[in-house]
């Protein structure tokens, strides 16, 4: 961990989480509020998944509002209920350590949430202050430029660098992360701490590559961060629910160069699961894979609270059917749910649709299918 990012907030890097309720008056309903337990970097051995909050819209290269989500989705999760109808109460307990300190394989289980409940929340991480930057870039007080939001606030790689310094402390821990954005900017520094541990494949589900280039004078965007990966040696990626005329040609084969593959909302819809086993397939034998949400890749109607609607896109239904089954795969090491942005919702509905992929992902963390234990898959 970094001293600049200690400095922050004095925890690490991270603001300390909210308080989590379940609202509910019934005591038989027991909801997410009811279960997940604030969490320190010190303790996580104690956990298999664990929140962490990244309120950061600055790279949006569409609309904002993106940093409201962390905030958003825990009040809607924590009014949602633990009991999945096929796998029962979600329970996602940590592995124990025999005397030596050494990881013991364990399967993860859903049972009765208990005292060894296995969810967290470290809270947010703890943005840097503002650059010093001049609208009008002569180093001046700018004059008459009008002042940009933006050059009120810190640069998007300040905030990629503050991310990666929390998010690199939290793999090989035995313990899942689970990001809550913020916008897909942030997706370069969640996963990018894994290509320092062995190789890496991606799954991304969204309408877009986000494989921009990173151009000089404006600096990485939301658009930009597989690019970014790419650039840091990202073995592999796949792409799930890209729309048809919402990428360049040039983006989409700059995809197919690096050997990506590309699964739309038709392949996904004519054969969901089988969609879905060759988009890990085509990761090959990655050591890890991280698992990214842009909730775009929900059709607008079904997620109206985005950076970018589209008509096309995914029914709620197929992404958490996919989540489902992604979940169990025992190489995956980190999850994220970015570009739900509250204040351009309507009724909550996208916010709503961003906590439950959270829940669903939770519910089949379970046991291992592979080789990797479900301790984490690059721990040792």
């Amino acid at each position: 961990m970094s001293e600049n990012a200690r400095d922050a907030s004095g925890n690490d890097g991270l603001v300390p989480p909210p308080e989590w309720v379940g609202p509910s008056a019934d005591p038989n309903d027991e909801q997410f509020g009811d279960v997940v337990e604030p969490a320190t970097l010190d303790d996580l051995d104690e956990y298999g998944a664990v929140i962490v909050g990244e309120p950061y819209d600055g790279a949006v290269i569409g609309r904002r509002g993106a940093a409201e989500g962390p905030t958003a989705i825990r009040e809607s999760l924590a009014e949602t209920k633990t009991h999945h109808v096929d796998l029962g109460p979600i329970s996602v307990a940590g592995d124990p350590a025999d005397e030596d300190g050494e990881n013991v394989p364990h399967e993860r289980i859903h049972g009765p949430i208990g005292p060894e409940v296995g969810l967290a929340d470290l809270g947010d991480v703890a943005l840097p202050e503002a650059d010093e930057r001049s609208p009008s870039g002569d180093g001046g007080d700018g004059g008459d430029v009008p002042v940009d939001d933006r050059d009120r606030e810190p640069s998007v790689e300040a905030v990629q660098e503050r991310v990666r310094a929390v998010t690199s402390d939290l793999y090989g821990r035995g313990v899942v992360p689970v990001f809550l954005g913020g916008d897909n900017s942030l997706t370069y520094p969640n996963a990018a701490p894994l290509l320092d541990q062995g190789s890496l494949g991606v799954l991304s589900f969204d309408a877009h590559l986000d494989c921009r280039e990173v151009r000089e004078g404006t600096g990485p965007t939301s658009g930009t961060p597989y690019r970014q990966l790419h650039d840091d040696g990202l073995d592999a990626l796949a792409v799930l629910g890209a729309r048809n005329f919402e990428t360049s040609t040039a983006y989409h084969d700059y995809l197919h160069e690096q050997g990506g593959r590309v699964f739309t909302p038709t392949d996904v819809a004519e054969a969901p699961i089988d969609a879905m086993d060759d988009a890990i397939a085509s990761l090959g034998d990655v050591d890890a894979i991280y698992v990214s949400v842009d909730l775009d890749v929900l059709d607008a109607a079904a997620a109206p609270g985005v950076s970018a609607p589209t008509p096309g896109g995914l029914t709620t239904r197929e992404l958490y059917r996919l989540l489902e089954h992604v979940a169990t795969h025992g190489r995956v090491a980190g999850f994220e749910v970015v570009e739900c942005a509250p204040p351009l919702d309507r009724d909550g509905q996208t916010v709503d649709a961003a906590a439950r992929a959270v829940a669903h992902f939770l519910a089949s963390l379970a046991a291992p299918k592979g080789r990797h234990s479900r301790r984490g898959a690059l721990d040792a």
